[in-house]
């Protein structure tokens, strides 16, 4: 799943034409954060952050989850 997200958040910021620092001014989340969850270096990421990198992005948590990478089929246990 931390996968699917972190890659998620690349396609959407070369979607958007964003940096990690644009996201960062956008969501108020730390830059650590971003860089981290980009990196993929959590273990496991919370709703809450997930809602906020959402509103940087200006979009809903339905438009981040509607995805093939969030395909059961797709995630690993």
């Amino acid at each position: 799943m931390n996968e699917a997200v972190s890659k998620r958040i690349t396609e959407l910021l070369n979607e958007q034409h964003m940096t990690n620092y644009q996201l960062h001014m956008k969501s108020g989340l730390p830059k650590s954060t971003i860089g981290n969850l980009v990196n993929c270096t959590y273990d496991s990421v919370k709703l809450r952050v997930i809602h906020e990198v959402c509103q940087g992005f200006g979009i809903s948590i339905t438009e981040f989850f509607n995805s093939p990478l969030f395909v059961e089929d797709h995630l690993e246990p």
